[in-house]
């Protein structure tokens, strides 16, 4: 995930999406509201470490948006994900987020940016 898993391109992309479909409950800051979890900061990171990729699309993918789960596109919530690492601070890359669900469940959700390998 360190390595740049979404592009700038995309996350642009997912911005007015995340706005028009999740800021209503979510916040437009992703620091959440009074019925939905913030999608930034050291909760989310924690909540959401050590699992996949795979496993954060897939639960926005069954459950978002709350008024009607699933109505989005895989890659409308390709996008929108993009745009809340970049917001996390999540490195961008040169290739697009998988909207696949088996290459995303490839790529570890790690809050902490891991040591460098000797």
């Amino acid at each position: 995930m360190w390595d740049g898993v979404y592009t700038e391109d995309q996350a642009k992309r997912g911005e007015p999406i995340y706005h028009k479909e999740c800021a209503t409950c979510h916040g437009d800051m992703l620091t959440g509201g009074e019925s939905a979890p913030p999608l930034t900061g050291g909760a989310f990171l924690a909540n959401w470490s050590g699992l996949t990729m795979g496993d954060l699309f897939d639960r926005i993918r069954k459950t978002m948006p709350q008024s009607a789960p699933g109505r989005l596109t895989r890659q409308q919530d390709a996008d929108i994900l993009a745009f809340m690492l970049s917001v996390n601070k999540f490195p961008a890359g040169k290739t697009e987020l998988y909207r696949q669900l088996e290459m995303l469940k490839e790529i570890r959700f790690e809050s902490a940016k891991p040591a460098p390998k000797k």
